[in-house]
């Protein structure tokens, strides 16, 4: 009983301890960017749809999904569906954090041109303190 207990307790200080690494790869939590945006934006955060999913940000306009960059694909079908489900146009606020987040910006373009997703940009000098 008392092997299962150590064991436990290691698996949930390495659960805690990998939480605590993915966080702290971005300089700001994406929730930071998103309030901020919203806000400017007039938008509602956290919009539940009838299914239970969450639009980060529905505006008058547009169903908003965010997103860091390397995400970029994944954003893609998110703001698709928020706009399906909502009758709002897609659009992706996308995170630069990182040197290099360029080029997922560069093809998340491509397909928003086709897919007409309006696209903005957030960089961390963008939040107000």
């Amino acid at each position: 009983m008392k092997k299962l207990k150590i064991k436990i307790l290691s698996v949930i200080a390495l659960l805690l301890l990998c939480a605590a690494v993915a966080s702290a790869a971005h300089l700001h939590l994406e929730k930071e960017y998103q309030a901020q945006w919203c806000a400017e934006h007039n938008g509602v955060t956290e919009y539940v749809l009838d299914d239970g999913a969450r639009v980060d940000c529905l505006t008058d306009e547009y169903a908003v999904e965010f997103d860091f960059a390397p995400k970029w694909a994944e954003a893609i079908g998110q703001s698709l569906y928020y706009a399906e489900k909502t009758g709002k146009k897609p659009g992706i606020v996308l995170i630069l954090e990182k040197d290099g987040d360029e080029r997922y910006l560069k093809r998340l373009k491509k397909v928003s041109e086709k897919y007409q997703i309006r696209v903005w940009i957030m960089k961390p000098e963008d939040l107000k303190k």
